[in-house]
């Protein structure tokens, strides 16, 4: 039977992995919105082989395939058309659900330059769920806000 410092120590080993995917997630988004030819690759390689993403308008399911490659370089072209120039992470809160899964709460700050040349930042909460095997983890589900919404309110779209 597990004592109860080993099961804290595993604990603690599994949210610090966590929280080293998580700024290997942000560090993936900063350097794709940075590239001329973002490595879609790298990013397409956080995600698990299936993944579903909720939002305000609706649930989305998808497959980690081409679709996704291109819906990913699309998406950077689109946040670099309207300023952002980083994502960075102000916060992140990590549950530990069961053996294999994580959930982890990630307060974002979104920095923009509009083309007027003015500067500021966005900041908003997206919710993940992680698996992780052989100590890799992969996203499978995400929880979003309002982004459009948000976006609008600060004059970028």
């Amino acid at each position: 039977m597990r004592t109860a410092a080993a099961w804290q120590h595993k604990m603690s080993s599994r949210k610090q992995h966590i929280d080293d995917f998580f700024d290997q997630y942000a560090n993936t988004f900063n350097k794709a919105i940075k590239a001329d030819a973002p490595d879609t690759e790298q990013t397409a390689g956080l995600y698990s082989e299936c993944f579903i993403g909720a939002n305000p308008l609706g649930v989305q399911c998808g497959r980690n395939d081409q679709q996704l490659k291109d819906f990913l370089k699309k998406g950077y072209a689109f946040y670099k058309e309207i300023g952002i120039v980083s994502m960075e992470i102000v916060v992140k809160e990590i549950t530990i659900l069961d053996e294999f899964h994580e959930m982890t709460r990630v307060r974002w700050r979104s920095d923009f330059i509009k083309k007027n040349g003015s500067t500021g930042s966005i900041e908003f909460e997206n919710i993940y769920f992680t698996q992780t095997k052989q100590n890799q983890s992969k996203v499978f589900a995400w929880i979003t806000g309002d982004e459009q919404t948000a976006l609008k309110a600060h004059g970028l779209i």
